[in-house]
């Protein structure tokens, strides 16, 4: 099976050598950095001209490994509420990426509840946005998709256990990525206000904290879940921290700031 793009064009740009140029922009500048080690990290999926920078500095600060989870939003009611690929490739204007299909099925056999759909994937952009960030870096990477429709707290602490028990059974590494965009659409005071809510539970680590919040606060964060279950999988490997590593929100970059969206870039480590 081989995915198409959805977004090229739109998100991103679909001629190879611009969106070669933008990718390659917003990861310059860290020639000189020293790549740490993380577990995890949570990136926006906007349009690059709004969030690609934030997303950049998360990607070159840390070190990538062949072999990543990726976890969104299901942004559209359409195909299972949580849904995995485990075979094939996913194009995009740089070319092939290929499912890491030992590693989908050892998460399907852990995790039950996943239900192989190409629907659910095939319009979706939260994970597809960042395949072009992770081709330039690791060219040869591989990866397991999964999208999270609508998602109570007992199945995302499952899932999150899931995980961890899957990736502490591998011999090679592998990083989980959350796909999320921040609160949504609110002036850009109230949603530097929400975010940071937001923010700080997940600096902490505390999975349940960040869901309650996110809930209770009424923040539209639309990945959500999925940094809830990254968070869970990566305290059970271990986590002991997280940083910030940028904040931004869209009304910086067209002036508007009556309706906002944030971006944040986070690790754990």
């Amino acid at each position: 099976m081989i995915r198409p793009p959805a977004v090229a064009g739109r998100f991103y740009p679909d001629d190879p050598e611009r969106l070669r140029a933008d990718v390659d922009s917003f990861l310059a500048g860290g020639a000189n950095e020293n790549k740490i080690s993380v577990r995890a990290c949570l990136v926006p999926h906007a349009g690059y001209m709004y969030s690609g920078a934030v997303a950049g500095e998360v990607y070159r600060r840390i070190e990538i490994p062949g072999r990543v989870i990726l976890l969104g939003p299901r942004h559209f009611p359409h195909g299972a509420p949580l849904a995995i690929l485990s075979e094939g490739s996913w194009q995009t204007p740089l070319g092939m990426a290929r499912i890491d299909r030992p590693l989908a099925e050892n998460i399907l056999r852990a995790f039950p509840v996943l239900r192989e759909d190409a629907v659910a994937h095939s319009t979706e952009h939260s994970l597809e946005v960042q395949i072009p960030f992770l081709q330039r870096l690791v060219p040869a990477f591989a990866f397991v998709p999964i999208v999270i429709g609508p998602a109570q707290w007992d199945v995302l602490e499952a899932l999150g256990h899931a995980l961890a028990s899957v990736i502490a059974a591998e011999r090679e590494p592998v990083l989980l990525i959350a796909s999320s965009d921040m609160n949504h659409y609110e002036r850009d005071a109230v949603t530097r206000v929400k975010d940071r809510k937001a923010i700080d539970q997940f600096l902490a680590l505390d999975a349940r904290k960040l869901f309650d919040t996110v809930r209770n606060e009424r923040i539209s964060m639309c990945g959500y879940a999925a940094a809830v279950a990254v968070l869970i999988a990566a305290r059970e490997l271990g986590a002991t921290g997280a940083e910030l590593v940028r904040y931004a929100t869209s009304g910086e970059v067209n002036g508007d700031m009556e309706e906002v969206v944030g971006y944040a870039g986070m690790v754990v480590i």
